[in-house]
Order: structure tokens, then C-alpha cells, then sequence
């Protein structure tokens, strides 16, 4: 089994996890104190079960939001996922595209002619 050592405010811990969950842990202990640092740097020192106990509901309150959002999130993807959006691409008639294409030709070789003359002029 492994061991993993961290600091929570003002106190250092040593928990004992499952051989890979090291990097997990450390990572909860962080958030952890991160909430515990923000405490106490507004309120100062405290005890540690009050320093615990207000970090966690910190943390609980922010995961509450993100569980929200995330299932606000899920509704909407749903809902587009029922009902997508219609997308509708015009199409060109024929007779305009062939008339562009001879617009275009024209201006092409009307572009050459001028060319031509400015090289020999």
C-alpha cells in the first residue's frame, strides 16, 4: 500500500491509498487545501476540524454548481441531439450560374486585352 503525504492549512497528513491512486489523492488534497489556504487567509488561524469543515463545504458547494452546469449541459445536447437545427443551403438556378461563368469569361479576357496593351505600350 502507499503512502501520500500532504499539508491542509496549517497541518501535515499522511494517508495510506491503493498503489496508482497516489497522484489522485494528492490532487483532492490540493483543492483541498487550496479552500483551506483561502479560509484561512481571510479568518486567520482556526482549529483544524473547523479549517476542514468549512474547506469541504467550500468544495462541496463548487461541485454542486459544476453538477448544474453539467447537467444543464445535458439537457441541451439532448435537445439538439431530438431536434437539430435545419440548415439550408440555397441553390443556384442554372441559368444564373451559366450567365456568371460568361460574366466571368468576359471579364478574364477583358483583363488579358489589358494586359497586352500595357505590355506594348
Amino acid at each position: 500500500m502507499a503512502e501520500v503525504d500532504f499539508t491542509i492549512g496549517h497541518k501535515d497528513y499522511t494517508v495510506a491509498c491503493q498503489e496508482g491512486e497516489e497522484r489522485l489523492l494528492k490532487r483532492a488534497a490540493g483543492m483541498l487545501d487550496a479552500e483551506a489556504q483561502q479560509i484561512l487567509g481571510q479568518a486567520g488561524r482556526m482549529p483544524e476540524p473547523r479549517l476542514l469543515l468549512l474547506a469541504g463545504l467550500m468544495l462541496a458547494d463548487r461541485t454542486s454548481a459544476l453538477e448544474d452546469r453539467a447537467v444543464a449541459a445535458e439537457r441541451e445536447l439532448a435537445r439538439l441531439k431530438a431536434n437539430p437545427a435545419r440548415v439550408e443551403v440555397p441553390v443556384v438556378p442554372q441559368g444564373v450560374a451559366d450567365a456568371l461563368a460568361d460574366l466571368a469569361a468576359r471579364a478574364e479576357a477583358l483583363a488579358q486585352k489589358a494586359e497586352d496593351s500595357l505590355k506594348q505600350g
